[in-house]
């Protein structure tokens, strides 16, 4: 599995989750845009760190992980975390949000 694939679907998923779990969309929706923002990408970068974790202790073959632990490895790793982002943001635009009926 490439980091890219590795990446996005990461990203995806957290987008979804905190859209469609029930008390997690609803403590995500209170906040504000800058905070869901940092929130998603501290999420991004965790998951970036701990597939670079993998590589390095030799762990990703396990998982089916093509990174390996080096410069080469980390600019590849870079490249998946920018396109993460980008796959994490734009889906979240395309969910359905929930409305406050007051």
């Amino acid at each position: 599995m490439t980091p890219q694939s590795i990446s996005t679907i990461a990203s995806v998923s957290l987008s979804l989750a905190f859209s469609y779990i029930p008390n997690l969309s609803d403590w995500y929706a209170k906040l504000d845009s800058i905070h869901k923002r940092l929130i998603m990408l501290g999420l991004l970068i965790l998951t970036a760190f701990g597939s670079f974790g993998l590589a390095c202790t030799g762990q990703g073959k396990a998982f089916g992980l093509q990174l390996t632990c080096d410069q080469p490895g980390a600019i590849t790793l870079l490249q998946s975390l920018i396109l993460a982002v980008m796959a994490n943001q734009s889906t979240y635009l395309i969910t359905p949000k929930k409305t406050n009926n007051l």
